[in-house]
């Protein structure tokens, strides 16, 4: 196993960590599983209050097994569900007696989408309480998951002494959501990166054949997961890569790929424009995410709908839908329609490829908000009120 410095903590942690987000129902196969991690070398465990059954199970295998001491174990605060300061001190105490531990060693706030939801839970009280924790060990180090658009993201690396964070980070989606301004910017900070979907869910695993057939060419001993972990390693910014792993056979492969990564050369990375390509075959909107468009003057990520948009096609209406929604901030007091776009122009100055973009965005509006999603988007806004 390879590993890289955190910078906040100066732990040593492994490339590779263990998300543990689709953890298999059978408790057996998830006990097998995170011993042969741990025993291959990964000492970081990722789960969240959230994760059906995910942290109760973590916490039995690492009690029964005696082996707490040897990882750094993360969950994350459901900020959404934090509606008074109690709130904070009653789930964390719901983690602790799932994990079995008394402590935590990093700490994320949870699939923040925008400065407005961390306020909100500022304005509760949550850096108070944060501190409280940290000064009595109970929480070791904190950071905070991103699932917004890359304009906010800035916004609130800045709004907290931040020692770490998450972000969705592919060679597919390099310009969604933090993207790699992103990264960029927060090693700029000093903070540590975790990456999550370097596999986008495992589609960058289960590659078509035809999609495929670039990587097979150039080595065929690895496989397409090998190129899809390795080019996010090849970034020296990434403290570490969680891949949510489902069975022993995927655990063993990813700790084989984490163990023997190398740097990539320029041919290497050409390999990836290639297979992208393919992807790029399927788009409905030629847009490359390169965000010259924002700001859009409604508030818009123009990217994260269009890039939805693309997917609901080349990977299903389903997974577009949940790119969509985060992209227009449902969890948050005041989502943004796409609707809501009055066709100014000011994108379409400036976009290099040329697109239509205000037509683009009211397709992916029709295609995503009919009328019951608008409905549902209003009960969530009085829901947050």
């Amino acid at each position: 196993m390879q590993y890289r410095i955190c910078k906040a903590s100066g732990n040593k942690l492994s490339a590779l960590g263990f998300g543990c987000m689709r953890f298999p129902q059978i408790g057996s196969e998830a006990e097998r599983m995170v011993l042969a991690a741990i025993d291959g070398g990964v000492n970081f465990f990722d789960t969240a209050y959230i994760y059906p059954n995910s942290e109760r199970t973590l916490g039995m295998i690492l009690k029964k097994s005696g082996k707490r001491d040897r990882v750094f174990v993360s969950t994350k605060l459901p900020i959404s569900m934090c509606k008074k300061r109690e709130h904070f001190e009653r789930l964390f105490l719901t983690q602790l007696s799932r994990l079995q531990t008394d402590y935590i060693d990093y700490y994320f706030m949870h699939s923040i989408s925008n400065f407005e939801q961390w306020q909100m839970v500022v304005d509760l009280g949550v850096v108070e309480w944060l501190a409280e924790k940290k000064a009595s060990g109970q929480i070791r180090h904190v950071g905070f998951s991103y699932h917004g658009s890359g304009e906010e993201f800035p916004r609130l690396l800045d709004a907290y002494p931040w020692e770490f964070c998450m972000i969705q980070y592919n060679y597919y989606d390099e310009n969604y959501q933090a993207g790699k301004r992103g990264l960029m910017a927060a090693a700029e900070k000093k903070l540590s990166v975790f990456v999550m979907e370097p596999l986008l869910g495992g589609k960058l695993a289960n590659l078509t054949p035809k999609a495929s057939e670039p990587f097979r060419n150039a080595n065929p001993l690895k496989t397409a997961a090998d190129w899809a972990l390795g080019w996010v390693w090849n970034h020296d910014e990434v403290t570490c890569v969680l891949s949510g792993m489902t069975n022993t056979a995927q655990t063993a492969a990813n700790i084989r790929a984490a163990s023997e990564f190398a740097p990539l050369s320029d041919a290497d990375l050409g390999i990836y424009d290639k297979v992208i390509e393919h992807f790029r075959k399927s788009f409905r909107v030629k847009c490359t995410g390169c965000n010259y468009c924002l700001p859009c003057p409604k508030g818009i990520d123009i990217p994260a709908r269009l890039s939805a948009y693309n997917a609901s096609y080349s990977q299903g209406w389903f997974s577009g839908m949940m790119m969509y929604a985060t992209g227009m901030g449902i969890m948050s007091r005041n989502p943004i329609s796409g609707h809501s776009c009055n066709s100014c122009g000011k994108c379409e100055k400036v976009c290099p490829q040329g697109i239509s973009v205000a037509a683009e965005i009211k397709k992916a509006a029709r295609r995503f908000e009919p009328l019951p999603v608008r409905i549902l988007i209003k009960i969530i806004r009085l829901f947050l009120r």
